[in-house]
């Protein structure tokens, strides 16, 4: 067992340099594109999943929306994959990093607000002071929407965060207690190994059920200001 329990979410450096852009750009590598006219079968079956979330994701957006459809699609497939590749042993996971998390919901609330107040100005602005309010209540509801409205990107990264680091712990935790049980009693060390493995392909789910919730509220906040 490690010393430091945190020392997985280390960014890792080679010859003191930071890695993590090459890590990060490594899952571009699972989906190679192909220029033949019949796919094998690993293509086809990533093209089918890509058609079927897409067509899911995108039926609830009108043209000027359907148009972030190849960024959303990229979004999934990224997190999803750098998700699934931080389970493998002796890894770095890019996503439990706060920082790039935010790098990434960021950028995309931001220009889900701009295309907001663009195209839908009057019902953007219309949404700091709900229809009926009375008029002692109008500056503190103006505050609480507005925060409400910039705590959308935080909301997004904390949770992505939360939920891979949480995993990733307790599998370390799980293991860690599973080889200290081996000495003591194999009987119960076989039930936490059996506890872990569970847990391990409950993260597999968790992995890919993160990546479509991060990208399905990317998808819904665009949704309401298009």
């Amino acid at each position: 067992m490690n010393e430091n329990l945190f020392s997985s979410f280390i960014t890792p450096t080679l010859m003191g340099l930071p890695i993590v852009t090459l890590i990060i750009m490594f899952p571009s590598i699972l989906f190679p594109s192909t220029n033949r006219l019949i796919n094998n079968r690993l293509i086809a079956i990533q093209q089918w999943l890509l058609h079927l979330t897409s067509k899911q994701m995108m039926n609830i957006h009108n043209p000027t929306g359907q148009k972030w459809s190849l960024m959303l699609m990229t979004l999934i497939l990224f997190i999803g994959s750098t998700n699934l590749l931080g389970l493998l042993p002796h890894s770095f996971t890019p996503t439990t990093q706060l920082s790039m998390n935010l790098g990434m919901a960021i950028p995309l609330w931001a220009g889900t607000v701009a295309l907001g107040f663009r195209h839908k100005t009057k019902a953007s602005l219309a949404h700091f002071l709900p229809q009926g309010t009375p008029i002692p209540l109008i500056p503190m509801l103006i505050i609480i929407e507005t925060i409400s409205l910039f705590i959308q990107p935080m909301a997004l990264a904390v949770r992505l965060t939360a939920n891979i680091t949480a995993g990733h712990l307790l599998i370390h935790l799980i293991g860690g207690a599973t080889l200290a049980l081996l000495n003591i009693s194999t009987t119960t060390a076989l039930i936490t190994f059996i506890i872990l493995v569970l847990l391990t392909i409950l993260e597999f789910a968790v992995a890919l059920i993160q990546a479509y919730v991060f990208t399905l509220l990317v998808s819904l906040y665009l949704h309401d200001n298009t």
